[in-house]
């Protein structure tokens, strides 16, 4: 018997917000590989363009090491920078479970520093039944 599988959606990351209208923002990601709904996105200082949220500080992207965002809808690989939908600010509950991480990103205490980062910001990170 086959299995049917889906794509995460928007239900599956944000599971509680005070107001959209206050809580999202359209943004402009970094150019390159596709970035999946629940990306964890850090800011560019230069630029104020989002990419996903390293470690630490990396160069060409410094800023970026300070998760800010969540993205709300998945995006294709570009060549160019791309406008997105994003949860920017709190209150708001995301899904710990459906966060994507930058590969950097790849211990325990890793993430949970970047859930600090986002609880900074008003997003706070639940573990979803």
């Amino acid at each position: 018997m086959s299995t049917l599988t889906s794509n995460p959606t928007l239900g599956d990351v944000l599971k509680r917000e005070y107001d959209p209208d206050y809580t999202r923002e359209t943004v402009t990601v970094k150019a390159g590989s596709a970035y999946p709904i629940g990306a964890v996105l850090g800011r560019i200082t230069a630029t104020g363009v989002y990419t996903l949220s390293p470690a630490a500080s990396t160069t060409g992207i410094e800023g970026a090491e300070i998760a800010c965002a969540v993205l709300l809808e998945p995006v294709a690989e570009s060549t160019t920078d791309t406008k997105a939908l994003a949860l920017v600010r709190g209150p708001a509950i995301v899904a710990d479970q459906a966060l994507v991480f930058d590969a950097s990103v790849d211990t325990d205490a890793q993430r949970a520093a970047k859930r600090e980062q986002l609880a900074a910001y008003g997003i706070v990170v639940r573990t979803a039944v």
